[in-house]
């Protein structure tokens, strides 16, 4: 070693030491703390959820409950939060998630509605009949006429709302015929609509439970680092949600088969013993799992539905 060099080296000892010490001093690096989510839930039965996450510029409003003195409550529940709507965004055409469109529209005007192509004309044309049917349970409750959404999602691109990117994706058929998931990547938070609930009786009667769970798959792999859920109905919870509403559709469905047999005593159809057995299946299985609608032969409905789906061949 250069003699002239000697005396560099306790130097550079100490530099490097002392950088240690300052990075062992420094405080760790915040994790990203959890994104701000408000939620109101309608009461039971046919409790749902509608939800709002805090963008830099405002608030993002996710759904619009089901009839007009519930979204009544949802905007007292969002301008206690004191931040503008800067968007309100529907992930499917179910009757629960866009009855209180209307009331939120004039709530908050200058706020864009989203909505994709497919989930925008259902709510126009009900082509199934829902709008018409609940208009029967709720009544004036119900809107008689629904509003569309005015701005068009495109489906599995993102968006970006009041400062907030979302990442978008469509599903189905499953739990119907089009639905939109949002996540937010960088709290790694999910809004799964309708595809997932928490601790509920789903509807089943649009007859896509194979669909449905093939939905779910692909979910959990699309969102592998969601790490917060925020379903359509019920609290929200982990991911282990996925799960939960995957093996509630499979037992569903195995409880159900044994009516649709061909060889079973109503043949295709369900007899009233049948329908009774399975329902008691369920109940033990799955208690005090209220429903998502406020239709009060939900569970009826669901067997036959599902009995229908399995008789003609669907298989999982």
């Amino acid at each position: 070693m250069d003699p002239g060099q000697r005396g560099t080296v306790p130097l550079r000892k100490a530099i490097v030491a002392l950088l240690l010490l300052i990075l062992a001093a420094a405080p760790a690096p915040a994790s990203a703390s959890p994104l701000s989510v408000g939620r109101y839930a309608s009461p039971i039965p046919g409790s749902v959820n509608v939800l709002w996450m805090s963008a830099p510029h405002g608030l993002i409003v996710v759904d619009s409950g089901r009839t007009l003195s519930e979204a009544h409550k949802t905007v007292a529940a969002i301008r206690a939060v004191h931040r503008p709507v800067v968007g309100i965004l529907i992930t499917h055409a179910h009757p629960d998630h866009v009855g209180g469109l209307g009331v939120l529209h004039e709530a908050f005007p200058h706020a864009p509605m989203y909505a994709t192509a497919a989930t925008s004309e259902e709510i126009r044309t009900d082509s199934k009949g829902f709008y018409a049917l609940t208009r029967q349970i709720d009544g004036d409750d119900y809107p008689a006429v629904m509003t569309v959404p005015d701005h068009v999602l495109q489906p599995n691109k993102p968006i970006t709302i009041g400062g907030l990117r979302l990442e978008t994706a469509e599903f189905g058929p499953g739990e119907t015929d089009a639905e939109t998931v949002f996540y937010e990547p960088i709290h790694h938070t999910l809004f799964p609509g309708d595809i997932v609930a928490n601790h509920m009786t789903p509807a089943l009667l649009e007859e896509h439970t194979c669909g449905w769970l093939s939905d779910l798959d692909r979910l959990r792999k699309r969102f592998a680092r969601a790490w917060t859920l925020y379903p359509g109905h019920g609290a929200p919870g982990s991911r282990d949600l996925i799960d939960e509403q995957e093996r509630y559709i499979r037992d569903f469905r195995a409880f159900v088969a044994p009516a649709a047999a061909v060889d079973s005593p109503g043949g295709a159809a369900v007899t009233p013993g049948e329908l009774a057995e399975v329902e008691a299946k369920v109940a033990a299985k799955y208690p005090d799992y209220p429903n998502v609608a406020s239709l009060p032969t939900l569970m009826d409905v669901n067997v036959t539905a599902v009995a229908h789906e399995i008789a003609t061949g669907t298989r999982c």
